[in-house]
């Protein structure tokens, strides 16, 4: 069930021998030494009774069901790289299929996702208009009861959620695994502190469950589990470049601190006075100028007294941000080059330890059931057909493995051949486009010729890139005119040109390749629509404005005016320039590379998610309120006033959306510190209004977020995309046109060049290791 180290090294038996035959297997099977049974749901012999009781040989149509279903269950856990270390008996399989099943997941995502946006409900509720203290009007406060209620329905769930999960893969199993162990401490947890909240009729002061709700979403993601393990592994090497730049920080802040002492001069102390005064306010400053955020500003009076001064600053910025800071990038991808590969390596085995139990299953099956006396363990087509109807997976890809295995010799199916067939998981089908329409007609034919020919497109392209440019020229025309003195007929005009072409564009392209080879081309269907858009949207502005004539003025005359009905005209026919792409090799190539980054590093997102969470929860029971509302004359704090205030300052930028006044507002903070710009604006207000030990909540954020979360998304990024890069033109070296990849990459087919395939030993020693399943070899 959980995510097991799977090329882990264990220890080797004698039921990984691949000399033990399948004679001996037989034999032993119908003596009696083989076992099923339903508090185990596996198989065991004769000489392993220590790990399971033994019973009468299976027989009767429930055993072939049993059979047929354990394979299932293998095979679907192999389609989705799951563990294989699960109860198998009859009605623990069920059970598992239910759970897996997409209406019980859709469940649980939907849960997870509910638990998480409470914060935005409960109080301090997120539903206001605007976060700006000046502005921000009182917000509805959920009654008590109400997100409780919500809560204890989740609670729920997430209670069944984990009996289903630790009955599945038994007690045993579940002692071992920390992440269930861990999922019942913080639902006890957050079930004691649900029950305070409702015995004070939600007045409590600190609600710590609420810190707790990522880690559901930790623990129902395999994938964030893995990233958290190589997160963890790469903190050590992590930790003496940080232990380097917290010495460069200390040794250059004494050096600040003697350099620009207190001093009778009143231009020497300039420097002291606003960056040096104290020893906090000393580290804040450099820590700040590592950043660059304060630069120059941290410099100039001192650099304004004597440019000597400003060898300081530059030392320290190149040893600090320009060295340090990016070995600290380079050790962090050094310790992550390898990351997703080990995890498609991870991946690719428990699809073949899946595969290989379903094959073992299926082979015992042969043998008891057909009396057969080969050597070889096999498995027959039949049985392997009725198995993949039963399975959940693509259709085009159970049609291809059933058509190669109709063509098996003999009617049978090897263990290597049985592997090999499930390598069509790893593929994704081309897409067949339907036949084009045949025309008798010489005119017809000519203009299917030209509606179907690559040149159109690139004329398409070359089309919606002049009218991208002349609303360019209308636009910095009509710039600094006001709504009564633009005149719109010239751009009118050449929305009517430009839409004109595209609907003919649009007619063509249908009349030459047929409806349904048109609509089976994702670009097509991309310029369909914005043109189809287009067409309405210019429809309504001649019913309501009448055609493009000069002196077309902007009146209100419906729910938009002219000018905002053509800028969103305008708006799509921008959006509809993006079909550029595919027509650019080098451009598409990225564009792609991107996507698949994004699909790819979803788990990543994942920890940023639970990251921010976490500091924005923490962040609300920290400084929520403390920025006062500069409107209130009673503040303490005259400072607020913007006519009084410093330069640079909090209140002068006027940053009051900025606070931990609710948890949406406590996102988008989180966001400008993460950013780094101007982010000694918060350090300052949040040290004057609140505490000076505040700098250390913003320290500690900068740190996950800024030096190790961005490195380490940096690190990703650069590995996956030089390995597709690198790739994508080598075979494009050595393919010609018309020997163009047959199938598009799925991320574990992009690495299957540099994977190690299992040995068998390997995985026959696996299956012996199984809770659940005892094999005889």
């Amino acid at each position: 069930m959980e995510a097991d180290p799977l090329l882990a090294s264990v220890e080797k038996s004698w039921c990984a021998d691949p000399d033990f035959g399948s004679q001996e297997r037989l034999q032993k099977a119908r003596t009696g030494s083989y076992s099923s049974t339903a508090s185990s749901g596996g198989w065991a012999l004769g000489q392993e009774e220590a790990r399971g009781p033994r019973l009468e040989e299976p027989n009767g149509l429930a055993d072939n069901d049993l059979y047929v279903n354990q394979a299932v269950v293998f095979i679907e856990d192999a389609i989705q790289y799951r563990s294989i270390d699960h109860r198998v008996d009859q009605n623990s399989l069920q059970l598992y299929r239910w759970y897996y099943s997409d209406l019980c997941q859709w469940i649980l995502n939907v849960t997870i996702f509910v638990n998480l946006a409470l914060a935005f409900i409960e109080k301090p509720s997120s539903l206001t208009a605007t976060s700006d203290v000046r502005y921000r009007k009182a917000a509805w406060e959920p009654p008590c009861g109400l997100t409780e209620s919500i809560e204890f329905i989740t609670f729920l769930t997430f209670i069944t959620d984990l009996s289903v999960k630790s009955y599945l893969i038994g007690w045993t199993e579940f002692m071992k695994n920390k992440w269930l162990l861990c999922y019942i401490l913080t639902l006890s947890v957050s079930m004691a502190d649900w029950t305070v909240s409702v015995c004070f009729m939600c007045k409590e002061g600190v609600r710590i469950r609420r810190l707790l709700r990522p880690f559901f979403l930790l623990q129902n993601s395999s994938l964030m589990k893995k990233t958290l393990k190589c997160i963890k592994r790469t903190l050590p090497e992590m930790a003496s470049v940080m232990l380097l730049l917290a010495l460069h920080l200390c040794l250059f802040t004494m050096f600040g601190m003697l350099l620009f002492a207190h001093a009778k001069d009143s231009k020497v102390d300039a420097e002291w006075l606003r960056y040096f005064r104290n020893l906090p306010d000393s580290l804040t400053s450099l820590l700040v100028l590592l950043t660059t955020a304060n630069n120059p500003d941290v410099m100039i009076p001192a650099y304004s007294y004597n440019r000597i001064y400003s060898l300081f600053f530059i030392i320290f910025t190149v040893i600090g941000s320009l060295i340090l800071m990016n070995l600290l990038t380079a050790i962090i991808y050094n310790q992550f080059r390898g990351y997703l590969m080990k995890s498609v390596q991870a991946s690719l085995v428990r699809r073949r330890l899946g595969i290989r139990a379903a094959f073992e299953v299926l082979s015992f099956h042969r043998e008891i059931t057909s009396c057969s006396r080969d050597q070889t363990a096999c498995v027959d087509c039949d049985t392997f057909i009725k198995v993949l109807q039963k399975v959940k997976m693509d259709g085009y890809c159970k049609l291809t493995i059933t058509e190669q295995a109709t063509c098996c010799p003999g009617g049978v199916i090897s263990a290597e051949l049985f592997q090999k067939l499930f390598d069509e998981l790893d593929k994704d089908p081309v897409r067949q486009h339907p036949p084009q329409p045949v025309y008798q007609s010489r005119f017809p034919q000519v203009l299917q010729i030209i509606g179907s020919h690559q040149y159109f497109d690139h004329l398409g392209s070359v089309v919606a890139l002049a009218n991208l440019l002349s609303i360019c020229v209308v636009l910095m025309v009509d710039a600094e005119k006001s709504g009564s003195d633009r005149d719109d007929f010239f751009l009118g005009a050449i929305n009517c040109f430009f839409i004109l072409y595209y609907v003919l564009e649009m007619a063509l392209k249908i009349f030459s390749l047929g409806i349904k080879n048109y609509v089976s081309y994702p670009s097509n269907i991309f310029d369909g629509v914005l043109t189809i858009i287009l067409l309405i949207l210019e429809i309504a502005t001649f019913a309501i404005y009448k055609f493009p004539h000069p002196g077309w003025k902007p009146d209100m005359q419906g729910l938009l005016s002219l000018w905002e009905m053509v800028r969103l005209v305008n708006m799509f026919i921008v959006f509809r320039f993006l079909r550029i792409i595919p027509n650019m090799k080098v451009m598409a190539l990225v564009a792609s590379t991107v996507l698949d980054l994004v699909k790819n590093l979803r788990a990543f997102g994942g920890i940023l998610v639970v990251v921010y969470y976490v500091f924005a929860i923490i962040g609300i029971d920290l400084f929520q309120g403390v920025i006062p509302n500069p409107r209130n004359a009673s503040s303490s704090n005259d400072s607020s006033s913007n006519k009084t205030s410093e330069c640079g300052t909090f209140e002068q930028l006027e940053y009051w959306p900025n606070n931990f006044d609710d948890f949406a507002a406590a996102l988008v903070t989180l966001w400008d510190v993460m950013v780094v710009n101007n982010w000694q604006v918060f350090l300052d207000a949040y040290s004057r209004y609140s505490s000076p030990w505040s700098k250390l909540y913003f320290v500690a954020w900068w740190l996950v977020s800024s030096v190790i979360w961005v490195n380490l998304f940096v690190a990703l990024i650069l590995e996956n995309f030089i390995h597709k890069w690198d790739r994508s033109y080598r075979h494009s070296a050595a393919l010609t046109s018309s020997q163009q990849v047959e199938y598009h990459m799925t991320v574990q087919l992009m690495f299957r060049e540099d994977l190690e395939e299992p040995t068998d030993e390997e995985l026959l020693d696996r299956l012996h290791h199984h809770p659940h399943l005892h094999l005889s070899r």
